[in-house]
């Protein structure tokens, strides 16, 4: 990504989030992305997952400039080259945990659909919970599905925003794990936003925002 800025408009005044970030990741690279609330973490996720759109600058994924694209080719991106993990799971409360991890291999036309999601859930240690709700999982199991949901389609990028933010210590420390050794296991590129020092340093490479600028 090259000189990525964002700014909004409130009201008569304009505010810079994001200034002039620019950085390289290099395939299975994992990389965390730390600073203090309001420096503009969360957004720049966002301009990286295509789900906002820059003021200027450009996002490359795979050699592809994502803001080439329309509306509709970056959701096909998405749907076949990344994966996303919320800090707050995001899971879809009508559908089961197995339904929820089928749901993306669905959208992105994948064969044997039930078989997959049944053994990423098998992998992240869910495989007797496939029939249980959001709401009869923990806060760690909800987590796991979300994982297994961001992982499921192979994605070339995995995107993680405060992943452990609502799990205690003990259950973050094991979504982690889990993520990690996935993350080595599928080769995926990982880029997280954290807060969390001990968790920033597991990764391979730190980047620190503030007031929307790289330091």
């Amino acid at each position: 990504m090259a000189q990525l800025t964002k700014q909004v408009t409130t009201g008569e005044s304009e505010l810079t989030i994001l200034r002039d970030v620019s950085f390289t990741v290099a395939a299975g690279e994992a990389v965390a992305v730390v600073g203090a609330s309001g420096s503009g973490k969360s957004t720049l996720l966002g301009l990286l997952a295509g789900l906002d759109t820059p003021t200027s600058g450009t996002v490359h994924l795979d050699g592809q400039d994502i803001y080439a694209l329309d509306e509709d080719g970056r959701a096909a991106l998405r749907a076949e080259r990344l994966g996303f993990v919320f800090q707050s799971f995001n899971l879809l409360p009508a559908m089961t945990a197995l339904e929820n991890v089928m749901l993306p291999l669905e959208l992105s036309g994948a064969d044997d659909v039930t078989a997959t999601a049944r053994a990423m859930l098998k992998r992240v240690g869910l495989g007797e919970r496939l029939t249980h709700y959001p709401k009869q999982l923990s806060g760690g199991e909800q987590q796991r599905v979300a994982i297994a949901r961001a992982f499921v389609t192979r994605p070339s990028l995995l995107l993680a925003d405060e992943p452990t933010g609502n799990l205690d210590v003990a259950t973050g420390a094991g979504v982690i794990d889990l993520m990690f050794e996935l993350n080595r296991e599928r080769g995926a590129t990982l880029i997280l936003v954290t807060h969390d020092t001990a968790l920033s340093q597991r990764c391979g490479r730190v980047l620190q925002l503030a007031a929307g600028m790289l330091q």
